[in-house]
């Protein structure tokens, strides 16, 4: 059965600014690796699923920039654009629907577009696995993430004892919200739990099937402009359509509802790049656990002097950049603004974003 990729790139990742901006997000800036970060996840699933099989939905905002730095192999009419954000469910939809098109039903896996996998062998073999899995048992199947300490950052999955007989698939008995600290802990330990990693794998005709059931408004929409997509007409039908539809998580609106689906723990040095202090599980550091990134950083533009756990991320490479006596410390060097922050306050620059929202100042956003 045809194998495809849909990869969600409509977000702005404000925890990343100043680096990541509306028309620049961290998916389309290199934050990791030696590419940019979309082209960093397709490269994960090389051997699983062709680059000319990968489709992604995005904004009008962000369309043109990806159309440049993606990969030549990549379709670019498979970049699917969508005229307003609504969340997750419409997104995936509006790609299902786009495979059924072109394919009449196909094995759909749903990958971010910003994470940071350590083991490239192993993610691949897990999702070459998902892919039979969901291929032979008409079943949604999604990964879960062994945690390596008790986050309050992320959703959980309860997952069964037992494995389906000589697998390494499980059923999925419940997704749980982001918890407090005691119920992270309590979860960790029991080792029954694993976050959601937000990847899912399913065939088309299984996903739309629980679209028709769980969110039948929605799927009556799309179905109304279906002879429209791939056509002339796509670009008119979807701006007439999307901004009606339910703004909704496919987490609430089906997987939270759905029934029999399997879950398959994994480890393949997993990291959601989040926000700046994530960077600390993706760079080796000095000897200082200090940690210098960023495409133009250059170890004779910067200096730590009696620094440690700091990170100095420059785009620029105008200036010298001299950490003294700091710890816990991120600095973000771009052409038009300065970050620096605690890491313990990695969060918090969302509010810096959401301060200069307020303030109409559209040439930092």
């Amino acid at each position: 059965m045809q194998r495809a990729a849909v990869i969600m790139a409509g977000g702005g990742g404000t925890r990343f600014w100043p680096v990541s901006r509306m028309t620049t997000p961290k998916q389309l800036v290199k934050l990791t690796g030696d590419d940019v970060m979309i082209n960093e996840t397709i490269k994960h699933y090389d051997q699983v699923i062709g680059r000319e099989n990968t489709f992604i939905v995005t904004n009008a905002k962000q369309a043109e920039l990806m159309d440049k730095v993606l990969f030549n192999e990549v379709d670019r009419s498979h970049i699917l654009i969508e005229p307003v954000q609504r969340n997750t469910a419409p997104c995936i939809i509006y790609a299902a629907m786009t495979l059924k098109k072109l394919y009449g039903d196909a094995i759909m896996a749903v990958l971010p577009a910003d994470h940071h996998i350590g083991n490239i062998k192993e993610y691949e073999r897990v999702l070459e696995l998902a892919m039979d899995t969901a291929e032979k048992s008409d079943r949604i199947v999604t990964v879960g993430l062994k945690p390596t300490f008790p986050s309050t950052g992320y959703g959980y999955i309860n997952f069964s004892e037992q494995a389906t007989e000589g697998t390494e698939v499980y059923d999925l008995l419940k997704f749980v919200e982001k918890p407090d600290s005691k119920t992270a802990n309590e979860y960790v330990r029991s080792g029954r739990y694993l976050w959601n990693s937000g990847m899912f794998i399913w065939k088309v005709s299984v996903i739309l099937d629980y679209f028709k059931k769980l969110l039948p408004d929605m799927y009556a929409d799309m179905e109304k402009i279906f002879d429209d997509l791939r056509t002339d007409k796509e670009a008119e039908a979807i701006a007439a359509t999307y901004p009606n539809l339910q703004k909704i998580s496919v987490d609430y609106g089906i997987m939270e509802h759905a029934e029999g689906v399997y879950c398959i723990p994994a480890d393949f040095g997993w990291n959601d790049v989040g926000s700046w202090d994530s960077l600390d599980n993706v760079f080796a550091g000095d000897e200082n656990k200090n940690i210098t990134a960023g495409e133009a950083a250059d170890d004779k533009n910067i200096i730590y002097e009696g620094s440690k756990d700091t990170v100095i991320f420059d785009t620029t490479g105008d200036k010298l950049i001299a950490a003294v006596g700091l710890e816990n410390i991120v600095i973000v060097n771009t052409k038009d603004a300065i970050l620096v922050l605690n890491k313990n306050n990695a969060q918090d620059v969302k509010k810096v974003v959401d301060t200069l929202t307020a303030a109409g100042r559209e040439d930092l956003l």
